[in-house]
């Protein structure tokens, strides 16, 4: 039988404090109010004030990740304690509240994701089904023809009467005849899916109705916004995507492209609903990726805070490895299943300047470039050093 116990803090007491380990609980406020901030001033990302019924901890307590935001009682609080392990337990008896959280974690991820893209490329894309032809032009452009006609098909279904609607129809046309990797133009009932390398498995700007979780091979997830394509963030085996369009019937906020070739399980809307209300395993599950992917998506952002090019760089190695828990023991060498070039992109260094920023870091004591391979010598070391430019960035913002 699922036992709760109840937590009080008083008036001026810390909840949380930011950048410290994380804890196997998380909160919810019974009564008093409770204000969440970030140490480090973070564009989009302003203090919240929290009440009754809001969640505190839940992004490092389920990701197992450092605590991303400090909250001070602004009165007296008393809150329920829940611990990891009871998660599950809870959402059989209470579904509404993990789908609340669901939800919730939703909002801040479209935010997060929005204002990532604004710092990254210094420009934010109107939401609108109009801009499938732009990134189906920018593909076309740079070769990548069969995911410019998946692109293009999505514009010409989602933009009937478009402006560009003669133009795309006719390259359409044109690439299907010579396309044969393109798969899945429309949703299918298959619960598996195969994808080939360099497809496109939704496009942003496109109406959602899947859910994917990757079985064999990677997924990289990107923006273009004015011509720049932006890799928000590597996938791989075991790893969900697609979900916010899912649950909030929403356009795609990103495109999501085969970086390997791929077999994807499909949740659609029908069998999700199922799934929350008959087993409460897999929404602990789905809160787990959307706790790593918000502790992901706001150290992405800090890291955009970074000024140095090489700091940056180090920051997005660490970020890369933490995500990925890699453990090793001090001194004992590490060769990264990512390279330079991933770095480079999901700091967003353009390309005209990534031969100079290849040049920082080939000379960096924390890491070691072969073809482009990253070796790192020293994980914790690397790690150690990449906290210690965000601290002094920090520093600096609050000095400001």
């Amino acid at each position: 039988m699922l036992q709760l116990s109840f937590v009080n803090f008083t008036q001026n007491s810390y909840i949380l404090i930011e950048g410290t380990p994380s804890a196997d609980r998380f909160f919810i406020i019974q009564t008093g109010k409770a204000q969440s901030y970030h140490e480090t001033p973070v564009p989009g990302l302003a203090p919240a004030l929290l009440g009754p019924g809001d969640f505190i901890g839940v992004v490092p307590c389920m990701s197992g990740h450092t605590q991303t935001e400090s909250v001070v009682a602004l009165t007296n609080v008393t809150a329920i304690m829940v611990r990891r392990e009871q998660y599950p337990e809870l959402i059989a008896n209470n579904a509404p509240v993990a789908m609340k959280i669901v939800r919730a974690f939703t909002k801040q991820l479209r935010v997060l994701n929005d204002n990532l893209t604004k710092l990254t490329i210094k420009k934010s894309a109107v939401e609108s089904p109009e801009n499938l032809f732009s990134i189906a032009e920018y593909y076309e452009d740079m070769g990548m023809l069969d995911i410019a006609v998946y692109a293009y098909y999505q514009y010409l279904k989602e933009v009937p009467q478009g402006k560009s609607y003669d133009t795309a129809s006719k390259r359409f046309g044109a690439l299907r005849k010579q396309c044969r990797n393109a798969v899945y133009f429309e949703p299918s009932e298959d619960s598996v899916r195969q994808y080939p390398k360099d497809t496109m498995i939704f496009a942003e700007y496109q109406h959602g109705q899947d859910m994917f979780i990757i079985q064999e091979g990677s997924v990289k997830i990107v923006r273009i916004v004015n011509g720049a394509e932006v890799t928000l963030v590597l996938l791989k085996k075991g790893d969900m995507f697609g979900e916010m369009a899912l649950l909030d019937n929403g356009l795609r906020s990103a495109s999501a492209i085969a970086y390997e070739n791929c077999k994807l399980l499909v949740v659609n809307r029908a069998n999700f609903n199922m799934m929350v209300s008959t087993q409460p395993q897999y929404v602990a599950k789905l809160t787990t990726v959307f706790s790593d992917r918000l502790w992901s998506m706001y150290r992405q952002i800090v890291n955009t805070q970074l000024k140095d090019t090489r700091a940056r760089m180090i920051d997005m190695i660490a970020l890369q490895l933490e995500n990925r828990r890699i453990s090793v023991e001090k001194g004992a060498s590490y060769h990264a299943d990512f390279s330079a070039l991933d770095i480079m992109e999901l700091c967003g260094i353009p390309q005209k300047d990534q031969r100079l920023a290849l040049m920082q870091l080939q000379t960096d004591q924390h890491v070691k470039v072969n073809n482009g391979s990253l070796i790192i010598p020293d994980v914790p070391e690397l790690i150690k050093q990449a906290t210690f430019y965000r601290k002094q960035n920090s520093k600096r913002q609050n000095e400001q």
